[in-house]
């Protein structure tokens, strides 16, 4: 029950925002964060309704997936994606959330290409706060990366992804996820396919409402949803 409750009280404050900034609600997508959660606790949610879980791990996200495999789930990477996994990730995810490096996209081209019968969705990571602990392509680098990122056959590029400086007043994200729109739309007005690019991954459990405010079209929770992770370690 705890988790059913949760999810419905995620998705009436999903709502609940979207009136206010006159959006509809369905224009976001509610991606399940699971890093460390197991799987049973992904499946009673996935039972509730949800559709869209985002992992960190491959391995991770390969042993859940096997345990899962009987239901209808919408698998997205959100993690730092190591060059040698990117084959495993393209068998094995839907979405890849964090493209940030050339050497990383031409080695997912290159599965993609060899695996799938169409494209593969994929985002830019874009590091909103220049932070060096945390990856992503640099504001200044994006239009560039993009160009390149854009001309591979294999990849579908969708739209952008960022994690940005915590801070517990959601208010004080709010610039950062306004810039990261802004770079968004910037993107769409120099771009040959502008109406591929219309998602914007942002927003996690504390600071999602603002997220939204701001144009987020994905919104990844966990804690919220399946309660505390597992510490690890």
């Amino acid at each position: 029950m705890e988790i059913s409750e949760n999810l419905q009280l995620i998705l009436n404050r999903i709502k609940g925002v979207c009136r206010r900034v006159n959006r509809d609600p369905s224009s976001v997508t509610l991606i399940g964060v699971g890093k460390t959660m197991p799987a049973d606790r992904i499946r009673q949610a996935v039972l509730c309704g949800l559709r869209h879980i985002g992992e960190n791990y491959v391995q991770e996200a390969r042993e859940k997936k096997a345990l899962l495999s009987d239901l209808d789930i919408f698998w997205h990477f959100i993690g730092h994606l190591q060059t040698n996994k990117a084959k495993a990730a393209v068998q094995l995810f839907d979405w890849i959330q964090t493209v940030d490096r050339m050497e990383l996209a031409k080695k997912l081209d290159r599965a993609s290409l060899s695996l799938r019968t169409e494209p593969l969705p994929v985002m830019i990571e874009v590091n909103i706060g220049g932070e060096p602990s945390k990856s992503g392509v640099s504001p200044d680098e994006l239009e560039g990366f993009y160009d390149e990122l854009s001309a591979l056959d294999g990849l579908l590029v969708k739209g952008l992804m960022v994690i940005p400086p915590f801070f517990e007043d959601p208010e004080r994200v709010r610039p950062f996820f306004r810039k990261a729109r802004e770079l968004l739309e910037r993107l769409r007005l120099r771009s040959k396919f502008p109406e591929r690019l219309t998602e914007l991954s942002m927003g996690m459990s504390h600071d999602f409402e603002v997220a939204i405010e701001e144009g987020a079209t994905m919104v990844r929770i966990g804690t919220a949803l399946f309660g505390e992770r597992k510490r690890v370690g």
